[in-house]
């Protein structure tokens, strides 16, 4: 997708130098996949601080090792 953006060149510049791409458009297309991943993972924090994981009681591992060995 074509789109027409008006951003400060020191912006720009910078972007490119962090992220190692070849020229703007992948430079941009970096820095937007890493924005997307962190805000997943952020979301998943979220969640997952509102609902933590929880063992089931007596699960350790060397009860796993055990159960796996036999």
């Amino acid at each position: 997708m074509k789109v027409t953006a008006l951003l400060p060149e020191e912006m720009i510049n910078e972007v490119r130098k962090l992220s190692g791409g070849k020229n703007i458009t992948e430079s941009l297309q970096i820095a937007l996949v890493d924005y997307i991943h962190r805000q997943r993972l952020r979301k998943a924090i979220k969640k997952l601080k509102g609902n933590p994981f929880e063992f089931t009681k007596g699960f350790n591992a060397t009860g796993i090792r055990k159960a796996n060995r036999e």
